[in-house]
């Protein structure tokens, strides 16, 4: 009985000296097999184009405005803005809707396409299916208006064309200006202007 104790013990005693060992024999193959691993290097990442990120950078429903030396309000804005990838002082905007209150109670409305906003020298360039609308009655389309946000100033310098108070016109200019000696806003048509007269008055008349 005594040597069987003892056989039991010495057994007890080697296993605890084996299992060890064969533990570490194994995490040892699992580690020869294993693929190596560069500390050095950088953990993997997207790629990101950080230039095209910058053009991306933008803004929606963006607003532009300002108030002329003489009162009026001009008011530009956009669905879109971001910033030109060519020249950092402009900013191209899409969807645009602009209003000019003007100090002597009329009101200009202008729909565009797009728009070129120079921060700088404070100049709107609407284009494409410029909308051109006035509380006087005019309503005008062009391809593109340049305005200012610190003056009262809209130009078209290709044709325009629309109805007015007088009737149906073409311009090959439109040109809104403060004028000095009225104190009121000035619309001037030039460049070949055609008009079809629609006499109003006369046709009420006849009535």
């Amino acid at each position: 009985m005594l040597a069987q104790d003892n056989l039991y013990s010495q057994l007890v005693a080697w296993m605890k000296i084996i299992l060890p060992l064969t533990a570490l024999g194994i995490l040892s193959t699992l580690f020869l097999f294993s693929q190596n691993v560069d500390p050095t290097k950088s953990i993997p990442i997207a790629e990101i184009d950080l230039e095209q990120r910058a053009q991306d950078q933008g803004a929606t429903n963006a607003t532009f405005a300002g108030v002329t030396n003489d009162g009026d309000e001009v008011v530009i804005n956009a669905a879109v803005a971001k910033p030109s990838a060519s020249d950092p002082k402009m900013v191209n905007a899409q969807e645009v809707t602009g209003q000019l209150r003007l100090e002597s109670g009329g009101v200009v409305d202008v729909v565009s396409d797009t728009a070129d906003v120079d921060q700088k020298e404070m100049t709107v360039s609407l284009k494409g299916n410029v909308n051109f609308v006035t509380t006087t009655g005019y309503n005008l389309r062009t391809e593109l208006l340049n305005t200012r946000i610190d003056e009262l100033y809209a130009e078209s310098p290709g044709q325009v064309e629309g109805e007015g108070p007088p009737g149906e016109l073409v311009a090959g200019r439109m040109i809104l200006t403060h004028n000095e000696q009225t104190d009121m806003a000035n619309l001037l048509f030039t460049d070949g202007v055609k008009l079809i007269y629609e006499p109003q008055v006369a046709e009420e008349n006849s009535n």
